[in-house]
């Protein structure tokens, strides 16, 4: 499949979401597909492949998150960013907003600045557990919207996740077909941690039959300063 085919997948889902992307995105989003197929294998950053998955599941999943909410001019951080979803591609398609990516490893880390770097992309990439980075004044309530795609339970995210959120600002996570069990699962965390439950939006991926639902979590107060926790602790015994 050749670049006009990534295009057209990218054109049809953007306007099947109601989003209008900004000129040269289509060259941005194939620069990415190609920067990942080259590196992917070995940096093991995903296992969707293929030119009509990654523009589909990965890049259009990314950008449904612009019909969440206004993003706007906000300040931004993608937890546990991995190959750069959602964050990346949302950059691509709204530019103005300041973005932070945030990942534990190395590797991926400098996966992912020479990939900005390519794409010419004013993003913050930060190489840091996210239990530690969020006693980092300088990135602590920080930002508008803190959003996370990583593989764990919305209690977990919770705790990771909202101490990075300012007041007023929200925490979208981006999670499966139901994820109603999680949500009752969360209640504890979000309201200990300053938070309030605000919408649940279910949305199908463009050009597929999957189902996603993004959970958005709205800051009421600041996080007490004991949170998060050690991953250990948060991990065995969550709130």
């Amino acid at each position: 499949m050749n670049s006009s085919d990534l295009a057209a997948i990218i054109a049809h889902g953007s306007d099947e979401l109601g989003i209008d992307l900004p000129s040269g995105s289509d060259a941005l989003f194939q620069t990415y597909y190609n920067f990942l197929d080259k590196q992917g294998e070995c940096v093991n950053l995903t296992a969707i492949t293929g030119v009509q998955d990654v523009a589909r599941l990965h890049f259009l999943d990314s950008i449904a998150l612009l019909k969440t909410t206004p993003f706007n001019d906000s300040r931004v951080i993608d937890i546990g960013s991995g190959a750069g979803f959602p964050g990346v591609p949302l950059k691509i398609a709204a530019p103005e907003i300041e973005l932070t990516l945030l990942d534990s490893s190395g590797k991926r880390i400098r996966f992912l600045s020479d990939l900005v770097s390519l794409l010419d992309l004013d993003v913050n990439c930060v190489h840091e557990r996210a239990e530690l980075a969020a006693n980092n004044l300088c990135l602590r309530e920080h930002y508008d919207v803190a959003v996370s795609r990583a593989v764990a339970h919305l209690n977990v995210l919770c705790e990771l996740c909202l101490p990075f959120v300012c007041v007023g600002g929200l925490f979208i996570a981006m999670k499966g077909t139901d994820p109603s069990e999680e949500i009752a699962g969360a209640g504890n965390a979000i309201k200990i941690l300053g938070a309030v439950l605000q919408d649940c939006i279910f949305y199908t991926v463009p050009g597929t039959d999957v189902k996603h639902c993004a959970v958005l979590i709205r800051k009421t107060t600041p996080t007490p300063v004991k949170f998060p926790r050690r991953f250990s602790r948060i991990k065995s015994s969550p709130l």
